[in-house]
């Protein structure tokens, strides 16, 4: 049986590359593309035989496209003009004209890919992008289904909900479909999600995702707000960590020597001015929040704390903690050894495997910004338990 050719858009630093390595199906990439030179130098590191088109998708013309011959596409388009927090451009953002230049060439093909795979933030499903998009996969004739899933659905203990698509040229339509066992396994991999959630029902936020017949209630009498949260978020990390379908923080972390971590230490100015803002973590909890560019650089909603010491209570240290001095509330933060995740640990939450390297990103900023684009390659080749199906085709 002959590998599937595989067409690689917004190609990043490979997360879309290692789905497919990992999914078991025989395939090569013909071409990757990007436009951004660091994404490529840690991409070319990493797979250094597959071809790096370093170029933009609009500039690339159709016979070239012709020439690859793909069976398949993997995409991840920017997801900026689509993010609740930015300015929800859409089409009108010129960062989607490349995303709408390859559903313009689409129909053009000589032949069209049996397969496509697209990635991007929760918000894409409402755009007027995926509009033109649902447009130009019917007429092309695909069958499509939707979804949005968190890496937590697979196990992993990181709130990041991404949207997903699937199209599918109907096997009657293709003999190559009916002679390889990928559709197979798409199927396979589709039912054991085990998705019940009406397509017109609103899905939850990445950052109040809980696993099925688990509810919030009432905290739990003695329980400590001990941060600027309220009861309900609480309650939410209490389900989350008791959650056993997903794996404890301390399964990605680093094996250094604590001296090593020193680095990664919280300053006390960051601890004084943000300590009722961090989302902290211990090695033993099952949840941490989405990682951003600004981790590191920013304090609010980039990314989890892990606390180093655990002989230390949250509770004691946070409670009443405004009441005391400067020195004195110092003295208590210091005692949980805050510390940033490390890239490699960032990079083990977003499900890249040991053999990932970054040698060219030696920071927070750099490697979370190459990583945009790359969230949770698991979550691209397992059946989750608990992810939210938006609609069928």
């Amino acid at each position: 049986m002959e590998n599937i050719r595989v067409l690689e858009l917004y190609s990043g630093i490979g997360g879309m590359h290692y789905a497919l390595k990992e999914s078991g199906v025989r395939a090569c990439v013909v071409a990757a593309v990007d436009i951004n030179p660091t994404t490529n130098q840690i991409y070319k590191h990493n797979f250094p035989d597959t071809p790096l088109w370093n170029k933009t998708i609009e500039g690339i013309p159709l016979d070239d496209f012709n020439k690859l011959d793909f069976d398949m596409i993997l995409m991840s388009p920017p997801c900026q003009p689509f993010t609740r927090i930015g300015r929800q451009g859409d089409i009108q953002d010129p960062r989607t004209k490349s995303f709408l230049y390859v559903l313009d060439l689409l129909p053009r093909l000589h032949r069209l890919p049996h397969w496509i795979l697209l990635e991007n933030v929760k918000g894409f499903e409402t755009s007027s992008a995926r509009e033109c998009m649902v447009k130009t996969l019917e007429q092309c004739g695909y069958e499509f289904q939707e979804f949005l899933i968190s890496p937590t659905c697979v196990g992993i203990p990181n709130s990041r909900l991404r949207y997903f698509m699937i199209a599918k040229i109907p096997a009657e339509n293709s003999t190559l479909l009916t002679s390889m066992n990928l559709d197979e396994k798409i199927e396979r991999i589709l039912s054991d999600m085990k998705l019940d959630c009406d397509t017109e029902k609103e899905l939850p936020k990445a950052s109040a995702l809980i696993s099925a017949g688990q509810q919030e209630g009432e905290v739990k009498k003695g329980h400590v707000l001990y941060k600027l949260e309220t009861a309900s978020d609480a309650q939410r990390k209490t389900n989350q960590n008791k959650d056993h379908n997903i794996r404890q923080i301390q399964d990605f972390l680093e094996p250094e020597p604590e001296k090593n971590m020193e680095q990664y230490l919280l300053s006390p100015k960051t601890l004084l001015r943000y300590a009722l803002l961090l989302d902290i973590v211990k090695p033993t909890c099952r949840r941490s929040v989405c990682f951003t560019k600004g981790y590191q650089r920013y304090v609010e909603g980039t990314g989890s704390v892990l606390q180093g010491c655990m002989s230390t209570q949250l509770e004691s240290v946070f409670t009443d903690l405004e009441q005391c001095s400067e020195e004195e509330k110092l003295q208590r933060l210091l005692k949980l050894k805050l510390r940033y995740f490390t890239p490699r640990e960032v990079g083990n939450l977003m499900g890249f495997p040991h053999s990932f390297k970054t040698p060219f990103v030696r920071n927070h900023r750099g490697f979370t910004r190459s990583c945009q684009r790359n969230v949770s390659r698991r979550t691209k080749t397992s059946g989750p338990s608990d992810s939210h199906r938006v609609r069928d085709n």
